[in-house]
């Protein structure tokens, strides 16, 4: 586990670090947008993932060889069922 308040994560690690993901499903607000084809779709994916600090957003959580970044309570909700 990273905390990302102490250990900052730039697009380099970031896509180092989600590339062979599964799937991604992000949320920025109330808009949640899901990435299957990762390696395909890499210059947007890193859009989204990213902040505009430059950093990846937080929180993200990895499970099994999915992720999940951004908080959207609705997703959540769906993620844990």
């Amino acid at each position: 586990m990273t905390d990302a308040r102490k250990e900052r994560i730039d697009a380099d690690q970031a896509w180092a670090m989600i590339q062979g993901a599964d799937s991604i499903s992000v949320a920025k607000g109330k808009k949640v947008q899901r990435f299957e084809d990762v390696a395909a779709e890499k210059e947007m994916v890193l859009k989204n993932v990213m902040g505009p600090s430059g950093n990846l957003r937080a929180p993200t959580y990895r499970v099994g060889n999915d992720y999940v970044v951004g908080f959207n309570l609705d997703m959540y909700q769906d993620w844990v069922k």
